[in-house]
């Protein structure tokens, strides 16, 4: 089986110094492609140098909401030079927080309706974070007419998974599934998740799933299986199918060849 995590946050502190090892670790494991995840510019730019020598590794480019009250003046000229850069396949990641408001509200909306638009504009996929804030962003969505792309790491209820599945978008699951804390709302959403738009993500080294035993001190690529495992639990669908599926969403979701 091969397997495309479509979440990675390759450059997260935690994986300082290892990032090549934690690579050829998931590689290991049958992940034959990973997403790198970019929340500023400069994490753009530092997945994108460390996709030269991995081929098999794309990145999104973006600003997170958390770096809202960051960017500077030509911000958005910047990151549409970077998002035309080969390997870059994904607007984000771009939303809103109001959860810990690092950015104020409305400096996260500016930048995130920017940021919508830019991804239309050059048909790019856009990559979804939301916390706390799903009506302002679904309106958001929707007044910009937006279709293209992926709900990150969603955490819903099914009311929030049909509101994301009606605009068009894939649904990126993660080890919250695994949670047996928190995850309840999740679990129950997931029998209503299309087959052709489910998306596996780890959002790596965060959200290690709890259904690992031994437990690891951390996430990686390489655990990606084990979301799966869950989906197939709850699910009862076979692995080899979950595998073959999530990896040509990951695939047409991206614009990448299925290979």
């Amino acid at each position: 089986m091969r397997w495309f995590d479509a979440g990675v946050n390759l450059f997260s502190p935690q994986f300082a110094g290892q990032e090549a090892a934690i690579v050829d670790e998931a590689q290991a494991a049958g992940i034959a492609r990973l997403l790198l995840i970019s929340s500023e510019l400069a994490e753009s730019q530092h997945n994108l140098g460390f996709r030269q020598q991995y081929a098999n590794c794309y990145t999104t480019a973006g600003v997170h909401p958390h770096q809202a009250a960051q960017v500077s003046s030509d911000w958005l000229a910047s990151l549409q030079q970077l998002a035309l850069q080969p390997g870059v396949v994904a607007i984000g990641e771009c939303g809103l927080d109001f959860n810990r408001d690092f950015s104020p509200r409305q400096q996260q909306q500016q930048v995130f309706a920017e940021q919508l638009q830019l991804a239309k504009q050059l048909d790019k996929a856009l990559y979804l974070h939301e916390r706390d804030a799903f009506a302002t962003q679904l309106a958001m969505l929707n007044e910009q007419q937006i279709s293209y792309g992926i709900a990150h790491c969603f955490t819903g209820d099914r009311s929030q998974l049909q509101a994301y599945l009606d605009l068009g978008l894939y649904i990126g699951i993660t080890g919250w599934l695994c949670d047996e804390r928190r995850g309840q709302a999740l679990q129950q959403a997931i029998h209503y998740i299309p087959a052709d738009r489910l998306i596996l993500e780890t959002d790596a080294p965060y959200l290690l799933p709890r259904t690992v035993r031994p437990r690891p001190k951390r996430n990686t690529p390489a655990l990606l299986p084990a979301i799966a495992a869950e989906v197939a639990r709850l699910t009862g669908r076979e692995l080899a199918e979950i595998a073959a599926q999530t990896y040509a969403n990951s695939c047409r979701l991206f614009q990448l060849e299925d290979h």
